[in-house]
Parts: structure tokens; C-alpha cells; sequence
């Protein structure tokens, strides 16, 4: 299947028993970087436990909290944690890697701009990445932030979702959503500043680089004791 990491090829195996996976699941599990998206969660038992419930509901539409991902990995545009990196870079380095950056958002995603220009009063406003959903049937606007989240980022996310939903959306359209990409985000600014909109607005780390190879073998020895316990 590709997958040249052993500890990686274990996991696969563990959670493929686990879930009884066909072929295709695998594969497609092993294309999304499951298990290294698994090492890099808090709760990998809790990752776990969703990601086989989804595939065991597979057959029914896609929820919009399984659709956005935690956290995103851009190891393939090159950039290193210990660079400075600017929005305007990061944004950049995304769209130059356009196939591998649709592939880490997942299914369904389809680009459709990049700066897009709104007009509030009298004011400009420029959304960084604009893409439509076609499995769920809404657009997904996409502001990247080099670093922690700040609360003027979400209400102007706030501010870019409501334009969308009174003067683009269609009929047939469902309300669009807004993924904010950072590289921190203080838990209660993003709890209180998001209430009430917690439905269509995410603040999502995203990291530039996998964990080492030594995080992911402490964390696959626990996982592997703590299911012989």
C-alpha cells in the first residue's frame, strides 16, 4: 500500500481489524495521512473512535464537523516551522501545490477564487480562499493566519459570512462556512467569540511539518499496550 514507515504500517493494520476495512477504505484512509494526523491529536483514542464511526456511516451524508479537519498538514509546500513565514507566503506556497492542498481538505472541495474582493460600505475586504463544497452544497471561505488567532480575524470571518450568505448565496445553496487556519488559537477567545456561530465558523491549526519519527513511536507503543491492557 506505500506506506514505508513500519510504525505507520502497524497502525494501519490495528485500525483496519478494528474497523474491518475493505480495500478502498485503507487506501483512502492511508491517502488522508490518518495515522500521522492520529499522532498529532490530543485524544488519538477519541480521533479514533470518530473516524471508524464515520466510515461506518458512510453510506449517509456528510456532516459539516466531519468535513473540516484538525489539524491540517501542509508538509508538502516546503516551508519549515522555523521560517518566518508570511500569510501572503503561505497563501502562495498553497496555490503553487493547488492538487495536494484539495487533497488535505478532502472530498468535495472545489476551488473557485483566491482574494476575493468584498465591498462593505465603502470599505474593501479581501477573503483569502474561496472554495464551493459540492457535497454539501456551500461555499467554504478560508482565511490564513501566520499566527495566533486574534478576535478582530473572527469577526471579520463573521463579517465575510454573512455578505456570502445575503448577496451570494443561491437556491439550493446552504449556508456558508469559514475556516480559520492558524498556527495557535487561545481556547476561550475562540469559545466566546464564536458563540452562537459555532455551526458555520471553525478555527483550525494547521502545522507546516509531520511529527518525528520518535512521537509517533511513543505514541503507537502506548496505543498498542493500552489495547493488550
Amino acid at each position: 500500500m506505500g506506506v514505508e514507515n513500519p510504525l505507520g504500517r502497524v497502525f494501519y493494520e490495528l485500525e483496519s481489524m478494528k474497523g474491518v476495512w475493505s480495500f478502498r477504505e485503507l487506501k483512502r484512509q492511508i491517502d488522508s495521512n490518518y495515522f500521522e494526523r492520529t499522532a498529532l491529536s490530543k485524544d488519538p483514542a477519541k480521533m479514533s473512535a470518530i473516524v471508524q464511526s464515520r466510515i461506518a456511516q458512510s453510506g449517509h451524508p456528510p456532516k459539516l464537523q466531519d468535513v473540516v479537519k484538525s489539524p491540517y498538514v501542509y508538509e508538502f509546500i516546503g516551508l519549515k516551522n522555523k521560517d518566518v513565514v508570511e500569510e501572503s507566503d503561505l497563501e502562495d506556497a498553497l496555490m503553487n501545490h493547488l492538487e495536494e492542498f484539495l487533497l488535505e481538505l478532502g472530498n468535495g472541495f472545489c476551488f473557485e477564487t483566491r482574494q476575493k474582493r468584498i465591498l462593505v460600505d465603502d470599505d474593501y475586504f479581501f477573503c483569502d480562499l474561496v472554495f464551493y463544497h459540492r457535497i454539501l452544497k456551500c461555499h467554504v471561505l478560508i482565511d490564513l493566519k501566520a499566527n495566533k488567532i486574534k478576535y478582530d480575524d473572527i469577526a471579520q470571518m463573521n463579517l465575510y459570512l454573512a455578505y456570502y450568505r445575503k448577496n451570494v448565496m443561491e437556491k439550493g445553496d446552504n449556508p456558508p462556512v469559514g475556516i480559520l487556519m492558524c498556527t495557535k488559537a487561545g481556547k476561550e477567545l475562540v469559545e466566546y467569540t464564536t458563540t452562537g456561530i459555532e455551526e458555520s465558523l471553525f478555527v483550525q491549526k494547521y502545522k507546516l511539518n509531520l511529527p518525528a519519527e520518535d512521537e509517533l513511536t511513543k505514541w503507537l507503543k502506548n496505543e498498542i499496550s493500552g489495547k493488550k491492557g
